[in-house]
């Protein structure tokens, strides 16, 4: 573990730091103001949490379930204030925070709290060989996890992915996006006031740097964010030794075969594209469709998108750009796309709306030589290309840096997980989409440049713990056979071992 922070770092804080602002992506005005935490601030709020991380430790499972469903109540108490705050600095509809973030979280408490005690029971173990000897393995904390999250999901990716190592028996420190602290923060603080551990579940603030110095001081990293990030700390995490966790891009292929339900098929690769605001990991951003209905295919997505209704307001389903930047990197792929013979029939322009908006946008006529096709775009698009048989589908589907989700869209459900099966990535669905990081009971994570590491499922709470290993003897004896001084018979004896035990030749003449 990484050694606490002596106790003069805390008498040494600066009592006036300084300070960035968050912005809101619809107005443009500050909507809060947070420290820019230095190393011995970092480093003060690991060594309170280690305090209180040594506490939650000797609880009990059903004791950290029980404070952690308090928490929960508290969290749904102040539904519509923690919303408000989402909403401030994201631009999110409210559905949206209830749907995608709330819910997530409290969900994830009432899992992990039924599930982490049979998942992180001790195993006993038959041993094949050495009948003499008993085995068991176990499962501990790490100690303090540090999680350097995203803007995206402020909520889902911060206090979601901290409840299954809370209820391990962790700290969490939470790192998050310099763009979307504000409601990390505030449920952060909510934590204390539900009677956790103070600063078992905390965040430190500020901008890049402030990541990295966390990574120096916590006992595990779980990262979410862009490959090129994932790189860095990935690396700083190895020149420590520190295990880590990394859910990086994706580039998720939606494979609509000739037999798909063309209906489900296009309202599913809308909302999937869409949900919000298409500024998700799993976003599908690339859609195969067979010739034989492409036709209709894009015309039924196309009506679908045309229905989508984006705004702040109670009936809206999509909301704005979060994190202004990115709208530059949309902007800048289609106007690619288009030089490139690609063509919009849906959206594809800045809405006439104050703020960081852009429209959901259909793109057709595009192929793989295109950035759009090539790069994760985090944004409104659905980019459809014509395919003449499921093969050239799955080839195209594969031919991405990024592994981390996809569709497949038929009827015929046993050929559509035969074309999962060749499909490479983390998880694929069929008939649906992204739906897997709703079901904690499946593992959820990419190959290729999209993460190591799984979310849910057995590994996605045995990952913050270390396993310890525990072999007994069973009888006490005097001496083990191979204990010296050894028998002086003991090489022959092994000789006509290793023969019969292990020597094939005589097998397979007995066996034949």
């Amino acid at each position: 573990m990484a050694q606490p922070a002596t106790a003069s770092t805390t008498d040494n804080l600066d009592t006036n730091p300084p300070t960035f602002d968050i912005l809101s992506p619809v107005s443009g005005q500050v909507v809060g103001n947070l420290p820019q935490m230095d190393r011995g601030q970092v480093e003060a709020v690991v060594a309170r949490c280690r305090e209180a991380q040594a506490v939650w430790a000797a609880l009990s499972f059903s004791q950290r379930a029980r404070m952690l469903r308090d928490y929960r109540d508290l969290l749904v108490s102040r539904k519509e204030e923690i919303a408000d705050v989402v909403i401030s600095e994201t631009g999110k509809p409210r559905v949206d925070v209830f749907a995608t973030e709330l819910f997530y979280i409290c969900d994830g408490i009432g899992y992990w709290g039924r599930n982490a005690a049979r998942l992180l029971a001790d195993r006993q173990f038959s041993t094949h060989l050495l009948k003499t000897k008993k085995a068991i393995s176990t499962y501990k904390p790490r100690g303090v996890i540090g999680m350097i999250t995203p803007w995206n999901f402020p909520l889902t990716l911060t206090i979601g992915e901290a409840i299954p190592a809370l209820m391990a028996g962790n700290g969490v420190v939470i790192k998050p996006a310099s763009a979307t602290p504000l409601c990390a923060e505030l449920c952060c603080r909510l934590a204390d006031e539900a009677g956790l551990p103070e600063g078992l579940l905390a965040t430190v603030t500020g901008r890049g740097d402030t990541g990295d110095t966390l990574i120096d001081f916590v006992d595990m990293v779980s990262f979410t964010g862009s490959v090129e990030t994932g790189r860095k700390v990935q690396i700083r995490c190895a020149e420590q030794l520190k295990p880590t966790t990394m859910e990086l891009g994706g580039k998720d292929p939606a494979i609509v075969c000739a037999d798909a339900n063309l209906d489900r098929a296009a309202n599913g690769c809308v909302w999937g594209s869409m949900v919000n605001l298409g500024q998700v990991c799993m976003s599908i951003e690339r859609v195969y469709a067979h010739e034989d209905i492409y036709d209709e295919f894009v015309d039924k997505v196309v009506n679908v998108v045309g229905q989508i209704r984006q705004g702040l307001g109670e009936d809206a389903d999509v909301g704005s750009i979060i994190h202004p930047p990115q709208r530059d990197i949309i902007e800048d792929q289609l106007d690619k796309a288009r030089a490139s013979g690609a063509t919009v029939l849906a959206g594809g322009a800045r809405p006439d709306m104050e703020g960081c908006w852009y429209q959901p946008t259909v793109l057709v006529d595009v192929n793989h030589d295109m950035e759009i096709m090539q790069e994760e775009t985090f944004g409104p698009v659905i980019a459809i290309q014509k395919v003449k048989d499921d093969a050239e589908a799955i080839r195209l589907a594969n031919d991405s840096r990024f592994g981390l989700s996809a569709s497949v869209w038929s009827r015929d459900k046993e050929g559509a997980t035969n074309i999962a099966r060749r499909v490479e990535a983390g998880a694929v669905c069929i008939n649906d989409h992204m739906i897997h990081m709703l079901i904690p009971e499946v593992p959820m994570g990419g190959i290729k440049e999209s993460g190591i590491g799984r979310r849910n499922g057995e590994e996605g709470i045995r990952k913050f713990c270390s396993q310890q290993t525990i072999v007994i003897d069973r009888f006490g004896t005097n001496k083990e056979p191979i204990w010296y001084p050894a028998p002086k018979a003991l090489a022959g004896i092994l000789r006509r071992v290793l023969n019969l035990l292990y020597r094939s030749s005589w097998k397979n003449k007995l066996a034949s």
